[in-house]
């Protein structure tokens, strides 16, 4: 069994248990909660996510830069960053607003009423301006210690630049950070060997803890935000990567599970980069020049399933708290949330802090944020392998279009696969 199928039956076993502990209450005994679901489950989950995030500066840095010298020509890096930026920022436009759609045409959440004793406070994001001028690091190592994206692709890019410029000097530095890449790469194919009894538990203590009954409550919130998730990547993503790259739509989707996988099991996209840039680069043929960049910046900036979620909850407590929304306020939600999601970590949850921002522009209130954390859990952990798979497609398509891709790689089903040994 390879490791995709590995983890998919682990993912399954963890929704299973976890369900068993929440329907039989044994998830709220004192016992089960602090040895098994906050102790087993939390210490191996926890351990296998800060693995791969142990993994991302390193694996950026050493994979950008040789990337950079492998391309040879600057121009083509400002392309690749140009149709990169472009496709991020437009499946984002395009996701909110089929978020909305969906919302407002199955009318969720009027004449609903569901008490909160949560409360939510809002977080101030950083202006524009400020994202623009820490994208450039007074201090790289700082950067790469606080894991700042757009900052240690900034300082990879022009490290990159610098030493092509000398590359005839430099050829034992960049023979150098071949080997070191090649040797982060490995890291990451060992750590995956870890994934099924990782995504096990993960999954296992996120399903435990989710309150079936508030579950239930908001059920018209939660099936509408799975069915415009489902939608957009399903349709919207695969319909961009056909048309776009005229790729195999059933080949992409086979080989890109278990980067889904290991996004829907960590909820985060930053974690998960590094199983993703092995995805593209291994399992789909994609050059390392163009994955190297697109994957860890669309792990910053690309934010589909985010802002999907904003648009079906914006619609959601606006119907909730009766307040109209014009086509004015829908037009502002939709840039405030592609805007929004420039600079913003990729970190589980992060979704909400975003989500403030939309409601103070539009008008409503904060705290009805409240209502939704209880679900966000769940959402957050599809809307991530919505992110991911964006990351994925929106690469694939950009290499295919500067002849960076090995389709014979990519038509391989065999290629890139981790088997037992």
């Amino acid at each position: 069994m390879n490791l995709a199928n590995k983890v998919l039956v682990a993912l399954a076993l963890g929704i299973i248990v976890g369900l068993g502990l929440n329907f039989s209450d044994l998830a709220n005994h004192p016992w089960v909660d602090q040895n098994i679901i906050g102790g087993l489950f939390h210490v191996i989950g926890k351990l296998f996510v800060n693995s791969l995030k142990m993994l991302v500066v390193p694996l950026v840095l050493f994979s950008l830069i040789p990337g950079i010298i492998g391309i040879g020509d600057i121009s083509l890096l400002g392309r690749i960053g140009t149709k990169a930026i472009v496709l991020y920022l437009v499946t984002t436009a395009i996701a909110i607003t089929t978020a909305i759609v969906f919302a407002a045409g199955f009318g969720i959440g009027k004449g609903m009423s569901i008490p909160s004793d949560v409360s939510f406070a809002g977080k101030e994001s950083s202006s524009f301006s400020d994202i623009l001028i820490g994208i450039i690091p007074t201090n790289p190592v700082a950067a790469m210690a606080n894991g700042d994206m757009l900052s240690i692709i900034f300082f990879s890019i022009f490290f990159g630049i610098a030493l092509l410029s000398v590359a005839k000097q430099s050829k034992e530095l960049i023979g150098l950070i071949e080997q070191i890449n090649a040797v982060v790469m490995h890291m990451v194919t060992m750590v995956m060997y870890f994934a099924p009894i990782a995504v096990f538990c993960l999954v296992a203590k996120a399903i435990a803890e989710l309150g079936i009954d508030l579950l239930a409550q908001l059920a018209g919130y939660v099936l509408v935000l799975l069915l415009a998730l489902m939608f957009h990547m399903l349709v919207t993503q695969m319909v961009f990567l056909k048309a776009l790259a005229g790729l195999d739509i059933g080949i992409f989707l086979k080989k890109i599970r278990t980067a889904q996988l290991f996004a829907f099991s960590t909820s985060s996209s930053g974690a998960t980069i590094p199983v993703t840039l092995r995805t593209v680069q291994q399992r789909l043929g994609v050059d390392r020049a163009v994955s190297s960049f697109s994957v860890p910046f669309g792990a910053t900036i690309n934010m589909d399933g985010t802002a999907m979620m904003q648009g079906v909850a914006t619609v959601f407590i606006a119907n909730m708290y009766g307040v109209e929304l014009g086509t004015g306020d829908f037009v502002m939600v939709i840039a405030t949330a592609v805007l929004a999601s420039i600079g913003t970590a990729a970190v589980p949850a992060v979704g909400l802090v975003m989500l403030t921002l939309v409601f103070n522009q539009v008008g409503l209130p904060v705290e009805g944020i409240g209502i939704i954390l209880g679900v966000d859990r769940l959402l957050d952990m599809v809307r991530t392998a919505v992110n991911v798979t964006g990351d994925a497609v929106v690469t694939s398509v950009v290499a295919k279009s500067e002849n960076r891709m090995d389709l014979d790689i990519y038509n391989d089903p065999e290629a890139g696969m981790i088997e037992d040994t």
